[in-house]
C-alpha cells in the first residue's frame, strides 16, 4: 500500500520545503585534524551496518499490542473513555499510540539526515565534515528502519507533530553553522535517545527491542559528536552569543516537552482537545516519561557550556535541573554495550539452534542407516 494511504490524518503537502540559509564552506586544510573527532569518524566507519541483515524482520508483531507495555502507559487509562472500551478498542488504541510514537521517530530521523547533510555542507572543519558524512548514512538507515516497521508491522502512520516540525524548521532556517548541531545533535537526538531507551527497556517484544537497541548504538556516537564540536566552539563565543543559543535551547526544550503528549491520538478517537490535554497532564506515567526524556539533554547542554541563569531557571521550571549532574558518558557507554550484548545473545541462540538442527539430522541419518 502506498505510504500516503497509511496516514490516519492528512499530512498535507507531500513535500515540506524549508528555505535554506547560510553558506556552504569548503576547507583546503587536509591535515589530520582533531584526534578525538577522527577517532569518532573511524568508529563511525567501523560500526556501519545493514538493517536488512542485522535485524530479524521475520519476527511477528501483533499490531494491536506491538510493544507489550502496560496499559498505564496510555494517558486514557483510568478515564471514563477507557472504561467504555472493549479489548478490541483498547488494542486499536495501542496500535495508534505505537504508530504515533514511531512516526515521530521516523520524521525526526529524516530531519536528522537533512541536518547531518547540512553540517557536512556548512561546518568549517574537515574532520567534522568527515564524521557528519557517516552520520548522514546512519540517519538514512534509521529512517529506513522506522519506515519499514510502521509500514510492514503496524500498517499505519501519523503526520509529523507540529512542535517537532517547528523545531526542525527553526534549526534548518538558521544561517549559523552550529545551529544544526545544537537543534539536532543536542536537543532532538538527545530527546530521541531517552525516548528510545525507555521503550527499549520496557518493551517485551523482540523486534522493537532490536530496532531501538541498534539505533541507539548509532545515536550515542552522534550526541558525542555534537558535544565535541560545540564544546570547542562555544569556548570562543561572547556572553551575548552564548545567551542567544541558550534562548534557542529554552524554546526548543519547551517545544519538545509539549510534543510528547500524543493529543493527536486521542483526538483521532473523538475525544475533545481540552479533555485530551487534561488527561495527558494527569497521567503519572507521562510525567515520569517526560522527565526522563531530558536525561540526555540537560547534562549535554551543561557540558557544552550553555548554563546561564535563565536556562537554569527554565530547567527548574521543567523539574529537570538536577539532571545536569548525570554521567552522560556512562549513559552512552551503556547504550553501546546493550546493543553488543543483544547481538551476542541472538547469535549464540542461533548457533545453538543450528547445532541442534545438525545433530538432529545426523541422528536421523544414523537411524535410517
Amino acid at each position: 500500500m502506498p505510504t500516503p494511504d497509511l496516514y490516519v490524518q492528512d499530512p498535507g503537502d507531500p513535500l515540506w520545503k524549508v528555505p535554506a540559509a547560510g553558506a556552504a564552506r569548503f576547507s583546503w586544510d587536509y591535515d589530520d585534524g582533531r584526534d578525538r573527532l577522527l577517532a569518532l569518524y573511524q568508529k563511525g566507519k567501523d560500526k556501519q551496518w545493514d538493517a536488512t541483515l542485522r535485524i530479524d524482520w521475520d519476527q511477528e508483531v501483533d499490531p494491536y499490542d506491538p510493544l507489550g507495555t502496560p496499559d498505564e502507559s496510555m494517558s486514557l487509562y483510568g478515564t471514563k473513555y477507557w472504561d467504555k472500551m472493549n479489548e478490541k478498542d483498547r488494542g486499536e488504541l495501542r496500535r495508534h499510540y505505537t504508530s504515533w510514537q514511531f512516526s515521530q521517530f521516523l520524521h525526526g530521523e529524516q530531519g536528522a539526515m537533512v541536518c547531518a547533510a547540512r553540517i557536512v555542507e556548512s561546518v568549517p572543519d574537515l574532520d567534522a565534515k568527515f564524521y557528519s558524512a557517516t552520520q548522514t548514512m546512519d540517519e538514512a538507515r534509521h529512517a529506513e528502519i522506522y519506515s519499514r516497521f510502521l509500514r510492514e508491522k503496524i500498517g499505519m502512520l501519523y503526520p509529523i507533530n507540529d512542535n517537532l516540525q517547528t523545531l526542525l524548521g527553526d534549526t534548518l532556517k538558521d544561517s549559523r553553522w552550529d545551529m544544526p548541531y545544537l537543534g539536532m545533535q543536542v536537543l532532538i537526538e538527545g530527546l530521541a535517545l531517552a525516548a528510545f531507551g525507555m521503550i527499549r527497556d520496557t518493551t517485551t517484544k523482540p523486534l522493537p527491542q532490536q530496532i531501538l537497541a541498534y539505533v541507539m548504538q548509532d545515536e550515542a556516537r552522534h550526541v558525542a559528536f555534537g558535544r565535541m564540536a560545540l564544546r570547542d566552539y562555544y569556548k570562543q563565543l561572547t556572553d551575548a552569543e552564548l545567551r542567544e543559543r541558550e534562548e534557542f535551547v529554552i524554546e526548543g526544550c519547551y517545544l519538545m516537552r509539549d510534543r510528547l503528549r500524543g493529543l493527536e491520538v486521542l483526538e483521532n478517537f473523538g475525544i475533545p482537545t481540552q479533555e485530551a490535554a487534561e488527561f495527558t497532564e494527569r497521567s503519572e506515567f507521562l510525567h515520569l516519561f517526560r522527565k526522563l526524556l531530558f536525561s540526555r539533554i540537560v547534562p549535554c547542554v551543561k557540558d557544552i557550556g550553555l548554563w546561564g541563569e535563565r536556562l537554569q531557571r527554565a530547567y527548574l521550571d521543567m523539574g529537570v535541573f538536577e539532571m545536569g549532574d548525570a554521567n552522560l558518558d556512562l549513559l552512552m557507554a551503556q547504550d553501546e554495550e546493550l546493543a553488543e550484548k543483544l547481538d551476542a545473545e541472538r547469535f549464540a541462540a542461533e548457533e545453538q539452534a543450528r547445532t541442534a538442527e545438525v545433530a538432529a539430522a545426523i541422528a536421523e541419518g544414523e537411524a535410517a542407516g
